[in-house]
């Protein structure tokens, strides 16, 4: 979330259904909107209505960045080195739980196996096959880093194809994966780059031992779908307050929407 719009629209949704939610913030949207303001923004809306949000910093590649967000008051870092090779990437990571667990022995830490592609937005063609995760490696990597949860690769991409957005394609999860990973691993499992899936996939994956699921590029399209709506229908008006609650209420319906869909 890179505005104020992206966690209001979250908040209200899930204050409606007085249900939990994580609100995620990358690497790119904590330079825009400073990695302390947001983290104050999510925790005066928590004390304030006592509603459990949690705030994510999302697709971390580096260990100054993670120290940064946990220092800020993060309640979790996914600190993300699945481009590397197993053995490195279990080892930069051991050192990002260690560090820090040193700096706020609560903070949650997440890391990643497996390849789910990168970038939160539309891409051209048609996926490519991906690298997925064994339980084995799940389990390896689990074990000598000492992550809190785990981000595998399940089937799951970031970003949406074309084909999707045009055509009503969807994603497909292997359901059979997730249960030996969460068998093997025996951690809470994330699935990143859960827009555009298959519906009834997303449901088997919660039953199967997904815990987490994030939901970006889905929230995007409609902000801007929300936002394009406003600005036709007031095309003299310049007062951003005027035009930006219908982006507000297009993210709030499409996170009512999911909330009702994971139930």
């Amino acid at each position: 979330m890179s505005d104020l719009i992206g966690p209001k629209a979250v908040f209200e949704a899930a204050r409606e259904r007085q249900v939990p939610v994580v609100v995620g913030v990358s690497e790119g949207e904590r330079a825009f909107i400073g990695v302390r303001q947001v983290a104050a923004l999510v925790r005066s809306l928590r004390e304030e209505y006592a509603l459990p949000v949690f705030l994510n910093a999302d697709h971390t590649h580096g260990l100054p960045g993670a120290i940064e967000a946990a220092k800020a008051g993060f309640d979790w870092v996914v600190f993300d080195r699945s481009t590397l090779p197993l053995a490195d990437n279990i080892r930069q990571t051991r050192e990002a739980v260690e560090v820090l667990k040193s700096i706020r022995p609560d903070i949650l830490v997440e890391g990643e196996v497996g390849d789910i592609g990168s970038g939160s937005e539309i891409h051209d063609g048609t996926p490519s096959v991906a690298t997925l995760t064994t339980p084995a490696e799940a389990r390896q990597f689990v074990e000598e880093t000492r992550v809190d949860t785990l981000a595998p690769a399940v089937g799951n991409r970031h970003g949406m194809f074309k084909t999707m957005v045009d055509r009503g394609a969807t994603k497909r999860l292997d359901i059979d994966r997730i249960r030996e990973i969460r068998i093997a691993a025996k951690v809470f499992l994330t699935l990143h780059g859960a827009s555009g899936t298959d519906h009834e996939d997303l449901r088997r994956s919660i039953a199967a031992g997904i815990t987490i699921l994030h939901i970006n590029i889905e929230l995007r399209l409609a902000w801007r779908r929300g936002l394009e709506t406003a600005l036709a229908s007031q095309p003299a008006e310049i007062a951003p307050y005027k035009v930006l609650p219908q982006a507000v209420d297009s993210m709030k319906a499409l996170v009512a929407a999911r909330l009702a869909l994971l139930g």
